[in-house]
């Protein structure tokens, strides 16, 4: 049974708005099934994006890498995640939405398989790249097809329903990784992937209606290709800044070369006729101000999830299985502030919630580094609880902010570009924390870190919480600069997905 209506917004797709049909008309079987395709592509990524953290230092020991090296695997799902959101409308009204979708779960599951049959560093990260174009389809696809199968008075509970298995990813992923490398092998943790995507495409041939356009909405590839390869390089750049990896005079050329690219870009959209994401939507305030900072706020609180399961493993000794189940007060956390958030915006108003919860949420992150081996269960598991309330409450506010004025021209070029930027914002705090860790560490080496250096890294992990924490507390600068009447809160019910 599907759930009570709920007044949510989901994110949609750049070209949903331009692309949107007649309702399609199918049988009672396909509106019966069809919610639950798309709910299970919907856990399928959001149990990937957070298993892989807790595996990462067994992973790392079996390939003989450095476990403070491995954020690569992560960045690489998720900036390619990031560069397939705007196109992923256009393709299925270009191909179709079954075709689409079964191929994006053959190409996310023959990833996984990829994964797991990886003997290096290097060949999971291509792997992880095939994964997150399968990954990157997945849910906008299933989205707009439910969105033109099921009329307006369906759809959000509809979507709701899908929504719910995004949240067990984030509770189960980290606990459920950790037991599979502690009593598996971390193989297992993609390897899982296998029947579940099996099963999907079977399903997904019945049940997913073949929805497509006889003329879909011209895109924007220029756009495209000069956005994409202007934030393919600058991540670039900054990882091999934080690595050490390349030279600094090369990095130096791919930052200019991505600043160059998403300045072209800026250029392109100016007199573009459908530009990929429109320039109208920075004549907004409350887009403008909510957009950078999500940037700033993400940097820091995307990268905690990759930086907790390591520190409470390297750094505090805990077994994997241990440290993924340290994990779950984070998610509960975040559940229970759902409930609260949008009644605190309603009465304290956008600017001095975001402001006031900015601050308290690098805080919060910094606060970390009080954390050592003789610190109770209890006490971290209180410490992440809260930390999960304040990090949720963010989301909400940002989001719901972000969004809250767009109208119907906006609302879907807004929706994607947010989208993007949240994927972005966290592969690049995950490269910068990854960079401040290595820095602190002293360049330890791969045979000094597996050797057990739990004490002597502790150190590098209070610091590199330190500076996370300060990262994403200068995003209070930014939301300072709202009006106190700006953002009206009696509108914002809505959150993009987290």
């Amino acid at each position: 049974m599907l759930p009570e209506k709920s007044s949510e917004k989901l994110p949609a797709t750049s070209q949903e708005k331009a692309s949107a049909l007649e309702r399609a008309p199918v049988d009672a079987a396909t509106r019966r099934v069809l919610p639950w395709v798309v709910a299970l592509a919907f856990f399928m990524q959001t149990l990937d994006t957070t298993i892989l953290n807790t595996a990462l230092p067994g992973m790392a020991a079996d390939m003989g890498e450095n476990p403070l090296r491995m954020q690569s695997a992560v960045v690489a799902y998720l900036l390619t995640v990031a560069l397939l959101i705007p196109a992923s409308g256009w393709l299925a009204d270009r191909f179709g939405t079954r075709r689409l979708f079964v191929w994006a779960i053959v190409l996310f599951t023959l990833g996984s398989l990829a994964c797991a049959l990886s003997p290096s560093l290097k060949v999971l990260v291509a792997a992880r790249v095939l994964q997150g174009i399968g990954g990157a389809l997945l849910t906008p696809v299933g989205r707009l097809a439910v969105l033109r199968v099921f009329p307006k008075d369906e759809f959000l509970p509809v979507m709701t329903f899908i929504a719910l298995p995004g949240l067990l990813g984030p509770l189960i992923g980290p606990a459920l990784g950790g037991l599979l490398v502690q009593y598996a092998s971390w193989h297992w943790i993609f390897l899982i992937n296998l029947p579940v995507g099996v099963l999907g495409v079977l399903v997904a041939l019945r049940y997913m209606p073949q929805l497509r356009s006889d003329a879909p909405a011209p895109f924007d590839w220029g756009g495209f290709a000069l956005f994409s390869l202007g934030l393919v390089l600058l991540s670039m750049a900054l990882q091999g800044f934080g690595e050490a990896m390349l030279s600094p005079a090369v990095c130096v050329v791919m930052l200019m070369a991505g600043l160059a690219c998403v300045m072209a870009y800026w250029l392109h959209a100016a007199r573009a006729e459908r530009p990929l994401f429109s320039r109208e939507l920075f004549a907004i305030p409350t887009y403008r101000i909510g957009l950078i900072g999500n940037v700033f706020a993400r940097l820091g609180s995307g990268a905690t999830p990759f930086l907790m399961p390591m520190f409470l493993q390297l750094g505090l000794g805990y077994s994997p299985s241990v440290a993924g189940l340290s994990m779950v007060p984070t998610v509960l956390g975040a559940m229970l502030s759902k409930t609260l958030a949008i009644r605190l915006i309603r009465r304290a108003g956008y600017r001095r919630v975001l402001v006031v919860n900015t601050l308290l949420l690098g805080l919060m992150i910094a606060s970390f580094a009080l954390i050592d081996r003789q610190t109770t269960h209890v006490w971290l598991a209180l410490h992440l609880a809260l930390f999960g309330m304040i990090n949720s409450l963010q989301f909400t506010a940002m989001n719901t902010l972000t969004l809250g004025d767009l109208d119907a021209d906006t609302a879907s070029s807004g929706n994607s570009l947010l989208a993007v930027v949240m994927q972005l914002s966290m592969s690049l705090g995950v490269a910068t924390s990854s960079a401040f860790l290595l820095l602190y560490s002293g360049g330890a080496g791969v045979a000094q870190v597996h050797q057990g250096l739990g004490s002597a890294l502790l150190p590098a992990f209070h610091a590199t919480f330190g500076s996370v924490g300060a990262m994403a507390a200068l995003a209070a600068f930014i939301f300072y600069q709202l009006r106190g009447h700006e953002g009206s809160p009696d509108a914002r019910d809505t959150s993009a997905p987290d």
